[in-house]
């Protein structure tokens, strides 16, 4: 039964037990239930959201640390799909369906100064919105298309490639007409990247003795564009294989994330003698073209010729693991964790 406004429901939380270090384990985590009112306060701009669906992405675990943003003994904080169940801002009403900042919880008080975009096309699964519609799937646009520069026949390497990101850049890649090979940690990630998201080829890295002479083999004439997902050994080779003028959109660095002392780069003087470009963003710089984005995607999306494969797991309490596999690749394409149908 669904709950009312001025309701006591018990909120199924997930929080964060303490700061991590090294690789996170679900154990850093705690699912509780907490009393809450369902309600604004009177007078507040504020609104109360059910949450639907939460996003699992990489970057959380450097919010996670010492030095993050998550507070211990708060719940978890990151992108999400949710329906308003009241709103004390003019912008937002009861039924109102949305995407952007939210708690890892089953309802959220949410200020209306966080990160919130109306979703106003319903024909698409909910759940793109914390993909391929939501922050992957700006931050592949804006990487590739506004940082990257590409031109047709150009050649594309994507790292983590099967990713809630790493999938949208090949795609766009080959809309754009160049050639896109991309890195995957399984066989079955690799037959995914050529068989369903139209990758011109790809490897695994990690039966890959040498990555130089992999992407050797792979880009003879050189890589154009890098989109760096990854960072340490895998920038390192790619340096030796950027071609004058190239760019490096970088996006993520997973390989580095969970280490207490990061892998150095030992190839960087080739940005000098190559004339590189690299150039590190964040997608929250881009969302003024969030409508400009959804103009070129969407049709895409309902001509068959983007796909997006989501691994989904269902219920809060399977949060932790879902978020901590993403670290172990067991996530095969974007891993969404449901909370609630609408």
């Amino acid at each position: 039964m669904a709950a009312t406004i001025g309701e006591v429901v018990r909120n199924k939380q997930v929080l964060l037990r303490d700061c991590v270090t090294g690789f996170p384990k679900e154990s850093d985590m705690v699912v509780v239930e907490n009393p809450l009112k369902l309600e604004v306060p009177e007078g507040s701009n504020e609104i109360l959201l059910k949450n639907l669906y939460l996003s699992c992405d990489p970057y959380m675990r450097n919010r996670m640390g010492k030095n993050g943003t998550f507070t211990p003994g708060s719940p978890i904080i990151g992108y999400g799909v949710a329906k308003v169940l009241e709103s004390g801002h003019p912008d937002y009403k009861k039924g109102d369906l949305v995407w952007g900042i939210t708690g890892w919880e089953e309802y959220s008080l949410v200020s209306s100064t966080q990160i919130l975009f109306k979703i106003e096309h319903t024909d698409v699964p909910l759940s793109y919105y914390t993909g391929i519609l939501g922050m992957p799937g700006m931050t592949a646009y804006a990487g590739f298309y506004e940082v990257g520069s590409p031109k047709k026949g150009e050649n594309v390497f994507v790292s983590a490639a099967s990713g809630a990101v790493g999938q949208l850049v090949g795609q766009f890649a080959k809309l754009m007409g160049c050639h896109v090979v991309g890195s995957a940690g399984s066989k079955d990630k690799v037959d995914l990247l050529k068989n369903k998201f139209g990758f011109d080829d790809a490897f695994n890295y990690k039966e890959e003795q040498d990555l130089n002479a992999a992407l050797k083999r792979y880009f003879p004439d050189g890589i154009d564009i890098y989109f760096e997902n990854v960072g340490g050994k895998t920038l390192d080779a790619v340096l030796l294989n950027m071609r004058p003028h190239g760019r490096i959109p970088v996006c993520g660095m997973i390989s580095q994330y969970n280490l207490d002392q990061p892998e150095g780069v030992t190839n960087l003087t080739h940005l000098i003698y190559k004339r590189i470009t690299m150039r590190g963003f964040t997608v929250t710089d881009f969302y003024h073209l969030y409508t400009k984005f959804l103009d070129l995607v969407l049709p895409h999306i309902r001509a068959g010729k983007i796909v997006y494969v989501e691994d989904i797991a269902e219920g809060l309490e399977n949060g932790p693991a879902a978020l901590v596999g993403l670290f172990s690749g067991r996530n095969v394409g974007k891993q969404v964790l449901l909370v609630a149908r609408e």
